[in-house]
């Protein structure tokens, strides 16, 4: 039997239907005892990793009309004192580093219903 190369199978692969791509690989799973299909998903997480990053810092850029309630959310975010925390609300600032991008967006979306301008970097 003649030996094909990848770029050969793919091609070949590209003038299959359907139908003929799902015979195919229950030939594969029936011949090899291997299900090629999960190799195609246990594939699928390491390629989610290229869409960003997965920590993300929060940063202040400006606090806009209604100040205290920005400098509240700082210091519910960072700990700080109110001195600080106006500090930070005045001159912009880190607010949260190192947050998964779901937890800064919730963070995000609090401070900006606060009238705060927000940056994920």
């Amino acid at each position: 039997m003649a030996k094909f190369t990848k770029d050969e199978f793919i091609n070949g692969l590209k003038e299959m239907t359907i139908l003929e791509v799902k015979e195919l690989v229950d030939a594969m799973k029936e011949e090899f005892g291997v299900d090629p299909s999960a190799v195609a998903v246990a594939a699928a997480p390491a390629d989610a990793v290229d869409e960003g990053p997965s920590t993300v810092n929060v940063v202040l850029t400006a606090a806009g009309p209604n100040k205290i309630a920005v400098i509240k959310l700082v210091r519910e975010y960072t700990g700080l004192g109110l001195k600080e925390a106006k500090d930070v609300a005045d001159n912009g600032g880190n607010v949260k580093e190192g947050v998964s991008t779901d937890d800064a967006a919730e963070i995000k979306a609090k401070f900006e219903e606060a009238g705060a301008t927000i940056e994920l970097k």
